[in-house]
């Protein structure tokens, strides 16, 4: 059955529960536009449009779509197998695919435990494929905004120690969160709910990346297509994400050039600056 055929069967997902937005297949969503870039099926046709009309202003969407979800892997193979963290808190989760964050860390550490959280529909009706845990570890998944810092941190407080390290995964998030809800608050907030030796992996989209006229071009997509505005920001304001974290190498880098695989090239044009660093 295909993402419109259970929208159209009725199903119950299309009920708001507290303030979660509701399920409506007409507006497009983060979530399952970056789904559709990675060749995914849970998916609606204003979904597709608006990543259609995206790709379109900047070719390179999908290459920085997979290049993201590549990122993703090796930061957590990174944080399990080499810095020894066994929590993760993974925000903005979205739409489950091949190697989510808690397969790569138990497969490099059996007993690390991870706390997905996202606030759409799609998303929560697929997040039983995020608690499958091995016997060692454990997952759970909340459906909370990131702006709701305190219902995340006390909900995750079910599954994860916060008086041991914690790595907290923003990954193609932030750029969804306008100045206006302060995001660089919301990131002290939750380096400041962890304990030193915790951990931050986030990846951004780039305004000097993109430039001013994509940038422009792609802002008037969303609000035609109805989709989350995005606040593009520089390398210089995501560095200010890490202010006070001790960045590892290669540093504030474009997601491609992340302590990237062995013959793997780095000359593809993405669109993120992504980094990890240390609390320390």
């Amino acid at each position: 059955m295909t993402s419109e055929d259970a929208a159209a069967a009725g199903d119950d997902s299309d009920t708001s529960i507290g303030d979660r937005p509701t399920f409506d297949t007409s507006v497009a969503h983060q979530a399952r536009m970056y789904d559709y870039m990675l060749g995914g099926k849970d998916n609606f046709a204003a979904d597709r449009a608006a990543a259609d009309a995206a790709i379109k202003a900047f070719p390179g969407m999908v290459i920085t779509a997979r290049a993201n979800r590549a990122f993703l892997g090796r930061a957590v193979r990174y944080l399990a197998a080499e810095a020894g963290i066994r929590q993760f808190l993974d925000i903005g989760t979205g739409i489950p695919a091949a190697g989510n964050t808690h397969e790569i860390a138990q497969a490099a550490a059996p007993g690390s435990r991870i706390v997905y959280v996202d606030h759409d529909p799609v998303v929560l009706a697929h997040a039983r494929a995020l608690l499958v845990s091995n016997g060692e570890g454990a997952t759970d998944y909340i459906d909370a905004d990131l702006r709701d810092t305190g219902t995340i941190l006390r909900q995750a407080a079910r599954t994860l120690d916060f008086s041991r390290p914690v790595a907290v995964m923003l990954l193609s998030i932030l750029h969804a969160i306008g100045d206006d809800d302060d995001p660089y608050r919301l990131v002290a907030t939750l380096m400041d709910a962890v304990p030193p030796g915790s951990y931050l992996a986030l990846s951004h989209m780039g305004s000097d990346i993109l430039g001013p006229e994509t940038g422009t071009e792609l802002k008037s997509i969303g609000r035609q297509m109805g989709y989350q505005q995005y606040s593009y920001r520089s390398r210089a304001e995501v560095a200010r994400f890490f202010d006070g974290l001790d960045l590892v190498e290669p540093g504030l880098v474009r997601v491609e050039q992340w302590r990237p695989a062995v013959g793997i090239g780095t000359a593809s044009q993405t669109a993120l600056w992504c980094g990890v660093a240390r609390k320390p």
